[in-house]
Formats: structure tokens, sequence, C-alpha cells
């Protein structure tokens, strides 16, 4: 398990279902990608990959990985919004 991945269980933004180490590199998903909906990035790439980038293909693969990213974003901005009400609503920066 990464650093990140330990710090996004302990927050409580991780998922079981994530690809290994092992999937991301053989997948050679790019680094910045390699986030708990990379197990929905791995077939939606090959999709794309399979059908030469079609816009009207894999929207389902497409679709799942979008709405993944999105509630990754909605679960950072809660945790977010936790701790300033915490801190009385001072900012970080």
């Amino acid at each position: 398990m990464t650093v990140a991945e330990t710090i996004k269980n302990t927050v409580g933004l991780g998922d079981g279902a994530v690809a290994s180490r092992q999937e991301m590199s053989d997948a050679r998903l790019p680094l910045q990608y390699r986030d708990s909906c990379a197990n929905l990035l791995i077939p939606l790439n090959r999709c794309r990959q399979a059908e030469y980038y079609l816009p009207w293909k894999c929207e389902d693969e497409r679709h799942s990985y979008e709405k993944c990213q999105y509630e990754e974003f909605k679960k950072r901005v809660a945790k977010m919004d936790e701790l300033r009400a915490a801190k009385d609503g001072a900012r970080s920066n």
C-alpha cells in the first residue's frame, strides 16, 4: 500500500475495489491517474484502443469512470468542509 492509499484510507476516501500497483503498471497508466478509480480506467482505456477512440463507443465504461471521479470529488469536498468546520471556518492558506 502506498503512502497516498494509506492517507486516503485514513481519511475515509479509500475504496475496496482498487487496482493493484502491478495492474496499473501493466496498463501503463500515468501516475496522476493511479487513484481509486483506476480499476475503471483500465478497461475504459482498453475499450478505447480496441474501438479506435470512437466517441460513441465505450459509453458505459466512460460513464462509470466519470461517475467514480465525481463521487471522489464530492468526498474530498465533504472532508474539506469537515476540516474547516473543525477549525471554525478558518482557511488553511
